[in-house]
Formats: C-alpha cells, sequence, structure tokens
C-alpha cells in the first residue's frame, strides 16, 4: 500500500489518510452499534407490516435526510470543503473562517427557508413522494404529521455538516465523527418508554430526532470553536467567495438531486407495498454500515487532502492518495459486500426478527439486503472516487453521470417491480445505478489522465476479491447450517439459565469466524502484509 509522506506541510496539516480515516471510522463503528442497537428497538416496536407507524415513521425521517443529502452533506459540501481547504492552505485561517462565516449563514437560511415551505406544503407533498399511501388515510396522516415534526432536522444538519468540513479541513477528525451518535442515543431514550404503543413510539421518535438535530448542530459549532475556527452568526450575504462556492455546488446539487431522485422512485414504489417503505429502510441501515464506516470516513479523509495537494500541484501525493484510499476502501467493503450477499436472512433474522417486526418482514428485507449488497463496492467507490473531480473544482462531471444513473435506475427498478420483483428489484436497480455511476467516473478519471491505478494497485484489488471470496463461502455455509450451530447453543443457553438468543450468539460467532478467515486469507495471498499493519499502527499512535 502506498504510504503518505511522512514529513511535510500536506502530512503534517492533513495527518495520515490512514490514521484519520481510523479515527473516523472508529467513532463511526461506536455510532453504528449504538445505532444498531435503536434500530433493533424501533423496529421490535413499531414493526414493519403491521400497521401504519413504521412506514409513517421512516417517511418522516427519510424526507429531510433527503434534502440533507443533496445540500448540506451533498452539494454544499462537496464545493465548500475544498474551497474552505484552499484559503487555509493560502490565504490563512482569518480569511478561511470568514468564508465559512458567510457560507454557514448562506446554508442556515436557505434550509430555514426550505423547511418552513416544506412543512407547510406537507399534506401535498406526501401525496407525491408517497402515492402508495393515498390507499391507506390512516398511514397518510401519521406520514405526514411526523414529517412536519422531523423537518427542523434539516437545518440542524446543515449547520453540522458545514462545520464538520471546518473540523476536517483543520485535520479534526474527532467530533465530525462522533456527533451521529447523538442521533442513536436521544432516540433510544425517547423510544424505550414507549414499548407496547406503536403510534405514540413513532412521535416520540420523530420528536427526538429534532432534539438530536439541535444537540449536533450546538457540538459541531462548540467544537469548531475551540479548535481555533473564529466563525460567528451572520446576516446572509452574497460575498464573491459564498457566490463561488454556489455556482461549483450547482451541478453537484444537480447531480446530488439526481441521486435522490432514485431514493425517490425507490420509496414511490415501495409505498404500495404494506411494510415496503420499513422494508427498504431496514435494508439500508445494514449496507450502509460499511459506506459509512469505509467509504464516507476515507472520502472525508481524502478530499482535503487531495485539494491540498491539487493545490500545490504535487502530482505524486495526488496518485499516492488516490491509491491508498482505492486499495484500503476495498480491503474493507469488498468483504462486507460479500458477507451481505452470503448470509442476507441470518444477518435480518438475528438483528431484527422480534416484537413486532415479524418473519413476512425478515424474508423481505432480506431479500432486498441482498440486492443491495454486491452494490456496497459501488456505493464506496463513488464516494472515493468523486472526491478527484471536487478537488480540482469540478462538480460537472459527477453531475453528468449521476443523471446517467438515474435513468438506469429509474428504468430498472419499475421495471424489475412490476416484473415481480417487488421491493428486492427496488433495491438490485439501486446496486445496478451505483455501479454505472463509478464505472463512468473511473473510466473519465482514466481518460483525462487524472488518476490510474498501476499494475501493483489492481494486484492488490485482484487479491482482496480472492480473500473476500473465501469469507463469502464459510459464512454461506454456516448460514446454510444454521440449525445445527444454533440447536447446540440453545442447549448451553438454556442450561445456564441465560435469555439470550441462540441466534444472535450464532449471528457473532459466524462474523467472528467469517472475519478471521478474511484476514487469514488476506495475509496469505499478501492481500495485506504484515508492514502495512505496523505502518498504520506507529502512523496511528503519532
Amino acid at each position: 500500500m502506498v504510504q503518505p509522506p511522512a514529513s511535510g506541510t500536506t502530512a503534517r496539516k492533513g495527518g495520515g489518510m490512514m490514521r484519520n480515516s481510523a479515527i473516523f471510522s472508529g467513532l463511526t463503528l461506536v455510532s453504528r452499534l449504538v445505532g444498531f442497537a435503536r434500530d433493533t428497538v424501533i423496529a421490535a416496536v413499531l414493526g414493519g407490516s403491521a400497521g401504519p407507524a413504521a412506514d409513517a415513521y421512516n417517511t418522516a425521517l427519510s424526507f429531510p435526510n433527503l434534502f440533507r443529502r443533496i445540500f448540506a452533506e451533498g452539494a454544499f459540501a462537496a464545493a465548500f470543503v475544498p474551497a474552505y481547504a484552499r484559503t487555509l492552505e493560502t490565504e490563512g485561517q482569518a480569511v478561511a473562517d470568514k468564508v465559512a462565516t458567510d457560507a454557514l449563514a448562506a446554508v442556515a437560511f436557505t434550509t430555514v427557508i426550505l423547511t418552513v415551505a416544506a412543512q407547510l406544503a406537507m399534506p401535498w407533498l406526501m401525496t407525491v413522494i408517497n402515492i402508495g399511501f393515498l390507499d391507506d388515510p390512516a398511514r397518510f396522516k401519521l406520514a405526514v404529521i411526523l414529517t412536519q415534526i422531523t423537518m427542523p432536522y434539516l437545518p440542524c444538519m446543515a449547520i453540522a455538516a458545514l462545520l464538520s468540513g471546518v473540523l476536517n479541513a483543520r485535520g479534526r477528525f474527532i467530533v465530525s465523527g462522533a456527533y451521529p451518535i447523538l442521533l442513536n442515543v436521544i432516540l433510544l431514550i425517547a423510544v424505550i418508554p414507549a414499548r407496547g404503543d406503536q403510534i405514540g413510539a413513532a412521535y416520540a421518535a420523530s420528536w427526538a430526532v429534532l432534539v438530536a438535530g439541535i444537540s449536533q448542530a450546538g457540538l459541531c459549532w462548540w467544537a469548531a470553536r475551540k479548535a481555533g475556527a473564529d466563525i460567528r452568526l451572520a446576516v446572509p450575504r452574497l460575498t464573491p467567495a459564498v457566490k463561488a462556492i454556489i455556482i461549483t455546488a450547482i451541478p453537484a446539487a444537480v447531480g446530488n438531486s439526481a441521486t435522490q431522485i432514485n431514493v425517490f422512485i425507490s420509496g414511490n414504489l415501495s409505498s404500495f407495498v404494506a411494510g415496503g417503505r420499513t422494508w427498504l429502510a431496514t435494508a439500508d441501515r445494514l449496507y450502509q454500515l460499511p459506506l459509512g464506516l469505509v467509504g464516507v470516513a476515507i472520502g472525508i479523509a481524502l478530499l482535503p487532502r487531495l485539494s491540498r495537494a491539487v493545490a500545490s500541484k504535487n502530482h505524486d501525493q495526488q496518485q499516492a492518495s488516490m491509491d491508498e484510499a482505492l486499495i484500503l476502501s476495498m480491503a474493507l467493503t469488498l468483504p462486507a459486500g460479500a458477507a451481505l450477499m452470503a448470509m442476507p436472512y441470518f444477518l435480518i433474522d438475528a438483528l431484527f426478527t422480534r416484537g413486532a417486526f415479524l418473519q413476512v418482514d425478515a424474508i423481505n428485507t432480506a431479500q432486498a439486503l441482498l440486492q443491495f449488497g454486491w452494490g456496497v463496492p459501488a456505493f464506496v467507490l463513488i464516494r472515493i472516487l468523486a472526491p478527484a473531480f471536487f478537488a480540482r473544482g469540478d462538480t460537472r462531471t459527477p453531475m453528468t453521470f449521476a443523471l446517467v444513473s438515474v435513468a438506469v435506475n429509474a428504468v430498472l427498478a419499475i421495471g424489475l417491480f412490476t416484473l415481480g420483483m417487488g421491493v428486492a428489484g427496488i433495491a438490485a436497480a439501486v446496486s445496478a445505478a451505483a455501479w454505472s455511476n463509478a464505472l463512468l467516473l473511473g473510466g473519465a478519471l482514466w481518460r483525462r489522465g487524472l488518476y490510474r491505478p498501476g499494475p501493483a494497485v489492481i494486484s492488490r484489488l485482484l487479491r482482496i476479491l480472492a480473500a473476500s471470496a473465501g469469507l463469502a463461502v464459510v459464512v454461506g455455509l454456516a448460514a446454510a447450517s444454521r440449525p445445527l450451530i444454533e440447536a447446540p447453543l440453545g442447549q448451553a443457553l438454556a442450561a445456564l439459565g441465560l435469555g439470550v438468543g441462540a441466534k444472535e450468539i450464532a449471528l457473532l460467532l459466524v462474523t467472528g469466524v467469517g472475519g478471521l478467515v478474511y484476514v487469514a486469507l488476506a495475509f496469505a495471498t499478501r492481500a495485506i502484509t504484515v508492514a502495512e499493519v505496523k505502518g498504520l499502527v506507529r502512523r496511528g499512535g503519532r
């Protein structure tokens, strides 16, 4: 694996990408573990297809997130982070913080206006985003009210995302990795007392989303100020720097809007099936785990580092950064995708089937997860390849490719859903669209000579793929032999008088063994070497 420089301006300011990614991924792992606890409790309380609460709540959670991904964590971040990093590198902290202050005022003002407009128009919007809900008045009405409650989460997250970008550009990754934990903890605190009341729990969870958003924005504001960023509240002004960011962000907004059209199509189709939105949302949370731990973490560490390398015209550093990001991301993502495809029902059944979340919910969610699984590497590749364009101020090319992926998704989703695949067909279309996007991004970088992985990188990727295939065989055989694994575990737990379920313990054992098999194969094939692990540990300790 290509090592980052041990010295120099970029190394000092950015830190090692592996170290920064490890910090972010470690905190994201904590957040995801708490998130699993949250999702398990919410699934057990709200269920899936047994009533209107689960679909209504998942709509309320997804709608502000849709706009957040378009504006806050998508387009604006893609334009703001390189601009802030370049200004910090070339003009100093004072000028960079002035840019951040003006950008914060602009994004806060815009998202507040959007939030108010969406709340007022929510009954009409709901008829567009969930056509299938019109056949179920109770589900429709509940979805409208809950989404009106959660919409103010959007400006909170827009503020948090921008301040997180400031922290990342300054080489501070702890708070930006930790602040999502607040949402999971607050949701758990709100939902646990509401067990036995699906509607009441849905209301509690929706209000908790709003409280969490305010808490997250406050934490990021405190951290940015503590890091030395002189960012203040200000009246929105269209300064030259803000204009430049907006102009750069517009193509990315269109591109991200295109990506969210995929979400819109998926949600609309799944709304025709009772529990469909919940099945997709539950499967989405599992495949988002490698995306959050790996793709987002490496992408966040990569963008400011790559932006500085482009600004300083350090071509060797640009190539080294991309090589390291590609190898590291695939070393962690390919085995995750292989496991999701090899044992989808085992995962869903062990994690979520309890309370109001029934077997029919687990079966349909597992079918969707299988289709998401083969798209996981593509979802992560997009996060790695797109920053190579953003760092050069090119948001138009990713926008164009995202529009192409929308067309792929729309045709396949409608076709597969109506031809009988149902919700699983929607997931398959999302994965196919992601691969089309990733391949177009990689092809454009290759043709333009901006990034071409060498023979050593390709060889490493093939060895990672082989080790991942070995993992898939092991966990797939274990999933097929669940009764043989769970029966003795159940007997042993019963003898000890423990109430822990055998299926949960079996899942932990299988995933642990699968992980060890992958590590062993990775070392055996030299997909990973001892020297690289030692290098990561040494840099992590600095």
